[in-house]
């Protein structure tokens, strides 16, 4: 289960996380290329833009079911759009 006091600190703010248990395994990345990303110096990855259309909050929702080690979270944070996630 993500941990959203493990966040790592690269994550936009908003609804959806990385946590610290991620593995780089690229799932996120290729699942949901438009809002996850890769840190090279960190070897994981983060949430470089929360999702703003309903393919990207499906494409999210499904990086997050394919985690092989359930590292992303959705806390229903505010967007970075304002809205509620």
């Amino acid at each position: 289960m993500p941990d959203r006091n493990d966040r790592v600190k690269e994550n936009v703010p908003g609804a959806y996380y990385v946590d610290s248990s991620c593995i780089d395994c690229d799932v996120c990345r290729d699942t949901a290329p438009e809002n996850f990303c890769r840190s090279d110096v960190n070897n994981y990855s983060f949430v470089y833009k929360q999702p703003l259309t309903e393919e990207e909050k499906v494409a999210c929702e499904e990086a997050a079911l394919c985690c092989p080690v359930e590292a992303i979270g959705n806390d229903g944070a505010i967007g970075n759009d304002g809205e509620e996630q």
